[in-house]
Formats: C-alpha cells, structure tokens, sequence
C-alpha cells in the first residue's frame, strides 16, 4: 500500500470542520426551535452539511438529546468509574504518545487469535492495514469501519486496501454525524480506547492517549457497540458506567467537570461547546484551580478569553510548535480520594458530544490519574500563558 504523504500538521483540514461547528450549534438550536413547534410529529434536529467535504452530514435520527443553553439546569450524575480493589491488578493500563508511537497497537494486532474488531474516524498507516490483512489470511475474523462522511476521501485508500486483501470493512453508518470514534477490540477479551487516530503521519508530534482495557464487562460492551455499528448504527447497548458514549456525553462530562472540588486539568483539542465552557467557568468561580492546555487557534479565541476572564488557567502551544495537543481528557481532584480521569475521543463540540459515535472511559486509579494529572502539568508548563 502506497504512502499517502500528506503534510504533517492537520490544521488546514479541520479548519473548515472548526469552524463550522460554531455554525452547527446556531443550526441544531434553530432545528430543535422548528420541532417543537411542529406538534403533529416529534423529529431530531437536522444538521446541517460539513462545507469542507462534498457528503453532507446526516441526519441524526437516533439522538434525543437537544444542546442546552449555558447555565441551563443538568441532571445526570458523573461517569462513574469501576472501584479498584485492593490488591487486585488493574484491568487498565495506560500508554503516552507521542513518547510510545504506534507500537503498543501493533502489538494488540498481532496478538489476535480469534477476532480484531476497530471502530477508527481516520486510518492512514500502512502498517497497521497491513497488519490487519496479515490477521485475516490467518484466519482471524478482522472488521472494520471507518468513518466515511467527513474523511472518506481520506480513507478511501485503507478501505480498498482492506477490501482487496480479505478484511471485513464498511463506513460507519449514517446515524452518526461523524464516527469519531477510536478503538480496536481483539479475541473479545483485550480493547484499547484511544484518544489518537491511526495516521502515521502525527504518530511523532501528537500528545495523546491509549488506555487498554481488560475488564470483562468494558470489552464486552465495546464489542456489543461494534456489532450494533456494523448491522445499524444504533445507540449502544447497556454499558458499564465507566464508559462514556456519544451520541450523548455532553451530560457525563459537564457532570464529571462540576464534580470538581479544588482541581480540574483539561486537554482538549476543540473548546466550542458553550455548556462546556460554561461549566469551566463555573468551577474556576466556586474557587476550583482550573487548567486547560491546548493547541492554540483562532476558532477558540473567544472561548478562551471567556474563561481566562474568569479565572481559568488557559495555556496554549501554537500550531506549528512540534507538541501538538490532540488528547481529550479531563482529571478530577488528583490527589483526592475520590479523584477520577477521563480519557476517549469526545472534542469538546457541539458534534462530538451530542451527535457523533465517540467513546471514553472514566478512571478512578490512583496511578493512572496522577500520571496524566502530571502529563497536563508538564504539558502545561511548557506552554504559553493565554492573554484575553
């Protein structure tokens, strides 16, 4: 399979998608204005088309939930994480990137005895698709679907690859708006939750995260996800609490964030959800320290301004600098008995949050959470100091 080659940084093709998603919520709140006004028939909000691809986003027709104005009131209860045992090993591990690369994945890979089953918005790594192939001509049952909306010029390389050496590959279906999520689940026994996409390309340059996962209930649900996306593209089925699914997350993670006490460290590479941003501004107001590290760009200006004027500690790299901040997490009161980390795919959007396929997980281990509480810190550390 032939390089793609295309440059390093993917500013210039999530521009056109940052910005649009400021226009997205204008059109999902106008949406759910005209729905309710149409008593005869309860329909979901229609988005409207992404201008930087030809396909238009669909329709989601399975989501219930609208976008909630800032302040409005929330009712769901944060994530909650599976209980550590004492003694007991846990069933999650976490991998860093850039520092790991695409070795650890790799390894999963190869490993299959059985099944491989990986749900990926973006695949552009020779490697990895050659691995895949190499597991199905050895008899493993290998399917995947990749996102086939927003990048479907970009993968239409590893599908016809895939396709062309025996794996099983679909776009993902049209009740997401995007499927963004990332996460590869072999032998329905080991997963990895991954905040990276498998794109070669940013392999070296990008902070990101990659929990693996073996507890039985969490691969279980994964899997259960998987087949639902292969056959229909439905909302998930039951899942441990732990995870955290979208279409619909907006609810856990505001959740996760106001259930911060004295810290909250965030990374992200999206800021353009108002409930979002409202709810770092209510933390930073109740006197919680609150840190957000980001790549710095124009479509988050004004959201960052609004939270630096209240107290957040906004810190940003630019977007040529050689980190550049893809992760998605949040820690909770590091330090703290009842601390906790989330880490998935979930940006902090409109889209991401209530419309796309997006999956994270929540932690309450002790290492993992200061591991990556140290990470933001470093991360932060090296950053520069946003000016409203």
């Amino acid at each position: 399979m032939t390089s793609l080659g295309h440059p390093r940084r993917r500013v210039a093709r999530r521009s056109a998608r940052r910005t649009a998603h400021t226009a997205l919520a204008l059109l999902v709140v106008a949406a759910v204005a005209g729905a309710l006004l149409a008593a005869s028939h309860h329909r979901p909000p229609t988005l409207a088309a992404r201008p930087a691809r030809p396909t238009p986003a669909p329709h989601p027709t399975k989501t219930k939930k609208t976008h909630r104005r800032a302040g409005q009131a929330r009712t769901s209860a944060p994530p909650t994480p599976r209980p550590a045992q004492a003694g007991a090993a846990s069933p999650l591990s976490l991998v860093v990137e850039p520092a790991a690369g695409p070795e650890p994945v790799y390894a999963l890979l190869r490993s299959a005895h059985r099944s491989v089953n990986v749900e990926i918005y973006e695949l552009e790594d020779d490697q990895a698709t050659e691995l895949l192939a190499a597991d199905a001509a050895r008899g493993v049952r290998v399917r995947v679907l990749l996102d086939g909306h927003y990048v479907r010029r970009v993968n239409t390389p590893a599908y016809s690859y895939l396709r062309d050496h025996g794996v099983g590959v679909r776009w993902a279906p049209a009740h997401f708006a995007v499927a963004h999520e990332k996460a590869i689940v072999v032998d329905h026994r080991r997963a990895v939750i991954m905040t990276m996409n498998l794109t070669a390309r940013y392999y070296t340059s990008s902070r990101d995260f990659l929990v693996f996962d073996r507890d039985p209930a969490d691969v279980a649900a994964i899997d259960a996800t998987f087949d639902n996306d292969w056959t229909n593209g439905g909302l998930p089925p039951a899942s441990p609490a732990d995870l955290v699914w979208s279409p619909g997350a907006q609810d856990a993670l505001v959740a996760l964030i106001t259930s911060a006490r004295h810290t909250l460290l965030v990374q992200n590479e999206e800021m353009n959800d108002s409930v979002v941003v409202h709810a770092l501004q209510a933390a930073a107001r109740r006197g919680v320290g609150v840190e957000v590290v980001m790549t710095r760009q124009s479509d988050w200006a004004g959201a960052f301004s609004a939270l630096a004027r209240t107290g957040v500690a906004v810190r940003t790299y630019s977007a040529s600098a050689p980190l550049y901040i893809h992760a998605k997490a949040i820690v909770v009161d590091p330090g703290a008995p009842r601390a906790r980390v989330f880490l998935g795919s979930q940006n902090f959007s409109v889209a991401s949050l209530l419309y796309d396929r997006e999956l994270g997980v929540v932690s309450a281990r002790p290492a993992l959470v200061a591991e990556v509480a140290a990470i933001i810190r470093r991360d932060g550390a090296g950053a520069t100091a946003w000016q409203p």
